[in-house]
């Protein structure tokens, strides 16, 4: 498959059909009927027509979702868990199955669309272990005759409202954990990938209603803004976990708040790396056009910035440089492609005004900016990752935009690069490059990076499951997937027996009645 030419409609919609379809969604509801129309941004055309959902839709799954909470509260965790490693094991069978379905709706290339499902598989495996870990703590009183103690229960509805470039794995994030804790489910995911929720909420329901509980456990509703804010509004879900721009966050929090719920943000990114003098620029070369350049710079955790030390600044441009011109554009489904498709034609517009306000802040553009594939005549917009050399932090380079376009700024002392690393609202992800083991370990103590997460020698992305995902600042917060982000799926409770048969008060308190 040439990566140059893309696909027509029929082979997308082919092979959405197929995937679809074998994952056990009714594809003639949601392929070549009316409804809203979603396109691939691989070729720009018509991929799924579905009928969208507003806010009755998610009051009805919230009902439906609290309903079934009373009865799967109560269901042992190794049992839930039993339900999700069944869901893992589905998700091993479908894999390819979903991989393409995130390529053809959100752009990936296929290594990475791959992975992504590997992450649901992953995570899967670490919830089912965590349904038999969910402990308290017993702690001494100082009481004769009592024992002090802390319980962790299921809080309720969980609602996600997930983004498009990570259409899949964020879900699993959350519904794994929120299955294992005794929670359910409602998922309003991004409208740019209805097919992907469709997918995976029917391998949900699967495993569900194989292991005899109700398919109201795990729900999605398709659907706009509406469907969200339904979401967001609605006091029966006692967690709100989104995901996307900082802006949607500002307006999620204070609502969430109000109601007295809880609220687990993942937010902007503008990730940095500091290269150091005694960096491999080998190994940082290829750390950072990964971090930048992959899944066409759409991650979250994507690298934006570069700060390099003034004695290796014009290797490593020259460098990234060579590498960014040889960097394979195209059809993500073809073998070879690096970089895959901007997911719309606002994506693009956004990417060419950061290149131009940069020049215009004082930057030089050394490669990429150019899109490409242009010829094709279709709704499409593939484009050359750029790298802008900024001689300062200026406001666009704080800025997020979500493109890959890469700023390199240069620093003198460690203390400097780590301030413009800190220089942003946002606090995601951030890396140092360096075989100096006392600059490694001041960039990750508390005066170093002040990120969620904090990396030595490795680029931004590429989060492991194992570790708990998420960031500061503008970035939210929240934490997701690994460590002990289980906790904000549960409610905790402080229990006090008294088996004396006395009744002494605590700090000696005396009240004789």
């Amino acid at each position: 498959m040439d990566r140059t030419e893309l696909p027509t409609a029929e082979d997308i919609t082919e092979a959405a059909r197929k995937a679809a379809a074998a994952c056990g969604v009714k594809v003639d509801s949601v392929i070549g009927c009316s409804g809203r129309e979603g396109r691939s941004p691989i070729n720009g055309q018509v991929l799924s027509t579905i009928e969208w959902g507003g806010p009755s839709a998610v009051d009805g799954a919230v009902n439906s979702a609290a309903a079934a909470f009373v009865a799967w509260r109560d269901v042992p965790a190794p049992a839930r868990g039993a339900v999700v490693k069944r869901l893992g094991e589905l998700l091993v069978e479908h894999k390819e199955d979903l991989a393409t379905l995130v390529s053809l709706e959100a752009g990936k290339i296929t290594s990475e669309a791959l992975g992504e499902v590997q992450e649901m598989i992953d995570i899967c495996d670490f919830a089912v272990g965590l349904s038999r870990q969910l402990t308290g703590r017993t702690m001494p009183s100082e009481r004769p005759g009592h024992r002090l103690m802390e319980t962790w229960h299921p809080i309720g509805v969980v609602g996600v409202i997930s983004a498009f470039n990570f259409p899949v794995a964020v879900w699993s994030w959350n519904t794994a954990i929120a299955l294992v804790c005794g929670d359910t489910v409602v998922w309003k995911p991004s409208e740019q990938a209805p097919l992907c929720a469709l997918a995976c909420n029917a391998l949900a329901q699967q495993a569900l209603t194989e292991g005899g509980y109700s398919a109201d456990i795990s729900q999605v509703v398709i659907g706009g803004a509406e469907a969200g804010e339904a979401l967001v509004r609605n006091d029966k879900v006692a967690l709100l976990s989104a995901t996307g721009s900082t802006r949607m966050g500002r307006a999620v929090g204070p609502v969430v708040a109000e109601r007295f719920g809880r609220v687990l943000l993942e937010l902007g990114g503008n990730n940095a790396a500091i290269v150091t003098p005694s960096a491999d620029l080998d190994l940082t070369t290829r750390g950072i056009v990964f971090s930048a350049a992959g899944t066409a710079g759409q991650r979250c955790t994507t690298m934006r910035r570069v700060i390099a030390h003034t004695s290796v600044i014009d290797d490593l441009v020259t460098r990234i440089a060579a590498a960014y011109e040889k960097l394979p554009i195209g059809n993500p489904l073809a073998d070879g492609t690096l970089v895959g498709p901007l997911v719309s034609g606002k994506s693009y517009e956004g990417f060419r005004a950061a290149i131009d306000k940069a020049v215009a802040e004082g930057g030089e553009v050394v490669v990429g900016g150019s899109r490409e594939l242009e010829e094709s005549g279709r709704d499409a917009y593939y484009v050359r990752p750029a790298v802008v050399r900024m001689a300062e932090q200026t406001d666009v380079v704080a800025t997020e935009t979500f493109a890959p376009l890469l700023y390199v700024m240069p620093y003198e002392t460690l203390e400097q690069a780590i301030a413009l690393n800190n220089a942003v609202p946002q606090g995601l992800s951030s890396s140092i490059f360096t075989q100096d083991q006392a600059e490694a370990e001041r960039f990750v103590s508390a005066a170093g990076s002040d990120c969620g997460i904090i990396n030595v020698n490795i680029g931004t992305s590429g989060a492991e499951i194992g570790g708990a995902f998420g960031g500061e600042k503008e970035t939210g917060g929240g934490r997701e997937s690994g460590s002990d982000a289980w906790r904000a799926y549960m409610r905790r409770a402080t229990n006090t027996i008294n088996y004396s048969g006395e009744l002494p008060l605590a700090q000696g308190v005396e009240f004789t009645v």
